[in-house]
């Protein structure tokens, strides 16, 4: 059994900003705000960047929406995706980008990321923090680009010993991703409007901006050329199979009758870690669990995301996502009332299934379910999707698939 070690990080946020008009695609979009963009039939632009992000372990996310913040806020004002709490705020009046931050400078955390809401970098959030900054400093993401972004209010940019710097002919630009310390906010009052003009531009001829080049994927939607090229790219890029997984039993050391719901108890079978580590870039992983202790009132709620919070930071210092926890709480002989019900969500139904179906973009053909116990199979079955009973452990049960990962 392999114990896992409670040696947690400092808690981030994410500050989503989400605005702008985006008048050049407002004929496109319907007037709709431009994170909410529709990109296929079931998802908005919003929805692949929210789904990308959760897989790190952020602490909570900000969306500061401006305007038909709304409708933003109706889609999403605390919802929780992958155990990441939402909370959207909407501007009473324009403030830009800068002046928008002003609203959550008491609800945020010591250290935290600025992105924008109508650009997706694919970079890795959980390395991107860890970056090191003094209060006064921020540290920003740049890109590689043959053109400029109409989100790149800040271009021909270069690095020169960790600090940006301008320099002329550059192809490097501003990709929108921000690490700041909360004192960053003194250096916005209520007259300042743009965030990138007024205070990174600043902040840049100070010396007090650091950066690094990355070369991930970049995709904005700030033009009808580029919109219409993400309706395109995002679904085939986010196109992957997946591992549906049942944990207890599965994933982890499991006694028939002793719920699980405290870290302390909480013990990975051998060969899993290695085995998630495998095919956590090649595949998504879900975890699909019934928590029938919730609704029996043996454990909260809470009690069940606290516990999977940490396991979640601690797969990620290793590098390993999970990409989103499906439980169900509901059982026939539940004590607490409003979970005492035969639910499809429970296994041998396939909601919790079905629903991620809809939120993600999963190459079905190619994914497995796997469990120990005939209703993880019966789950399986009606998904259309093939099972695997684990075979002593998931190391060895992949193994035996001869499953080529790309």
């Amino acid at each position: 059994m392999k114990k896992l070690q409670s040696n947690f990080e400092e808690k981030i946020d994410i500050v989503i900003l989400a605005g702008g008009k985006g008048s050049r695609i407002r004929k496109l979009i319907n007037n709709y705000p431009k994170p909410l963009a529709q990109i296929n039939k079931n998802k908005k632009f919003l929805d692949y960047l929210l789904n990308n992000i959760c897989k790190y372990n952020i602490n909570k996310i900000f969306i500061l929406a401006g305007y038909k913040g709304n409708k933003i806020y109706k889609a999403y004002h605390n919802k929780i995706i992958n155990l990441v709490p939402i909370k959207c705020i909407v501007e009473k009046k324009p403030l830009g980008t800068a002046g928008s931050l002003l609203q959550i400078r008491k609800k945020i955390s010591n250290k935290f990321i600025i992105i924008n809401g109508d650009t997706i970098f694919d970079i890795n959030f959980d390395e991107f923090k860890n970056n090191k900054i003094r209060k006064d400093e921020i540290f920003m993401a740049l890109s590689k680009s043959n053109y400029k972004s109409p989100n790149a209010g800040l271009y021909n940019l270069a690095i020169k010993k960790r600090r940006v710097t301008f320099k002329k002919n550059s192809k490097l630009i501003n990709a929108g991703i921000y690490l700041a310390q909360r004192d960053f906010l003194k250096n916005i009052k209520s007259s300042t409007f743009s965030l990138e003009n007024e205070i990174i531009f600043k902040l840049i001829k100070l010396n007090k901006a650091k950066g690094k080049i990355y070369n991930n994927f970049f995709l904005d939607i700030g033009t009808p050329k580029t919109l219409k090229l993400s309706r395109k790219i995002l679904p085939k890029y986010f196109y992957k199979p997946a591992f549906f997984l049942d944990r207890d039993g599965t994933l982890n050391h499991y006694t028939e009758g002793k719920y699980i719901y405290k870290f302390r108890n909480f013990n990975f079978l051998p060969g899993t870690v290695e085995a998630l580590k495998k095919i956590t870039n090649s595949h998504y992983l879900f975890l699909v669990t019934n928590q029938a202790g919730i609704g029996k009132n043996v454990f909260s709620q809470d009690d069940f995301i606290n516990l999977h919070k940490k396991i979640k930071e601690y797969l990620t210092k290793k590098k390993i996502y999970i990409n989103e926890i499906k439980f169900c709480p509901f059982h026939p002989l539940a004590k607490i009332k409003k979970y005492k019900k035969n639910s499809l969500f429970r296994k041998p139904g396939n909601l919790m299934v079905e629903e991620l179906k809809k939120d993600w973009e999963v190459d079905w053909k190619r994914s497995f379910m796997i469990g120990d116990k005939i209703s993880d199979e019966l789950c399986s079955k009606k998904s259309g999707i093939k099972f695997l009973y684990v075979n002593k452990n998931l190391q060895r049960t992949i193994k035996n698939l001869n499953y080529k990962t790309k």
